[in-house]
């Protein structure tokens, strides 16, 4: 072999290149693993307390949704309830059909009664979050209620129908 063969083989070997690299202090495994369990703990912390506000959110909303399902058809009952009234208004005696529509109202009263329903008083002075004004007329005070044209009912609470009353005003 010549000398040639030996200055290629020189030049096809890539030199070496030294880097400096700056090592980082390593810190205490046992503390990465303790920062890196108190971060997985205040996520499961967080995770738990969510979940637990979802569960209350939605056991609320079941129990609203419960309470007020009955609505449409206690409203719509609540139409019968006041033909019964117009009827028993214009009964002139107590015969034995007067008697049973009083009997019918009064057993349609407690069934409604017992899931919720209440009527709402319309004597004294006029709240605008329980009564509907259909008209005024002179009397001795502001805002009393004169007369009452139809009853208004809560359903636990919640107006389901305003009563609707004829409200006083005072005279200069």
């Amino acid at each position: 072999m010549t000398g040639k063969s030996k200055e290629k083989k020189q030049e096809q070997t890539p030199k070496e290149e030294v880097e400096i690299v700056e090592e980082e202090p390593k810190q205490d495994p046992l503390k990465e693993a303790q920062e890196l369990a108190d971060k997985y703990l205040d996520m499961a912390r967080r995770l738990q307390a969510d979940f637990d506000n979802y569960r209350k959110r939605t056991q609320r909303e079941n129990e609203d949704f419960r309470k007020f399902a009955c609505a449409g058809i206690v409203t719509d009952l609540l139409t019968v309830v006041d033909d019964l009234d117009r009827a028993l208004g214009i009964a002139k005696e107590d015969d034995d059909l007067v008697v049973g529509i009083r009997g019918v109202r009064a057993n349609l009263m407690k069934i409604l009664e017992s899931n919720g329903l209440q009527e709402i008083p319309a004597d004294g002075k006029f709240d605008p979050n329980y009564h509907e004004a259909l008209c005024t007329v002179d009397g001795e005070e502001d805002d009393m209620i004169a007369e009452v044209f139809q009853k208004g009912y809560t359903l636990n609470g919640k107006v389901i129908r305003y009563t609707k009353v004829k409200v006083t005003k005072k005279t200069a």
